[in-house]
């Protein structure tokens, strides 16, 4: 279970360094910049724990498509981004794959 609380952490420390990229606006602003990049650096010391347990495809497949659907559902309610209907459909199923590969994977 401890790797998947890693996992879990992993995930939502990329989340934050994706959400604080954008508020830098290209590293305009240095210190939300600086923030992302350190989210980013902690999110791989969170990363690393469960790719001891768990297979590398799993970790690696979960932590990016969630990542994915945090990100996109971010862009919609922060930054007021626009999804077309295909889009959405396609981050649906992103998001199935995380949720069936987690529910298939023991340990």
């Amino acid at each position: 279970m401890t790797a998947w609380l890693f996992l879990t952490i992993a995930i939502t420390l990329e989340v934050t360094g994706t959400f604080l990229l954008k508020l830098s606006n290209g590293f305009e602003k240095w210190q939300w910049g600086t923030l992302s990049i350190l989210c980013y650096s902690m999110c791989f010391w969170a990363l690393a724990p469960a790719m001891k347990v768990l297979p590398v495809g799993v970790v690696y497949a979960i932590w990016a498509g969630v990542g994915i659907v945090a990100a996109s559902l971010i862009g919609l309610l922060a930054f007021g981004e626009k999804l077309g209907p295909f889009q959405l459909v396609c981050i649906t199923m992103v998001l199935a794959g995380a949720v069936g590969l987690r529910l298939t994977t023991s340990t």
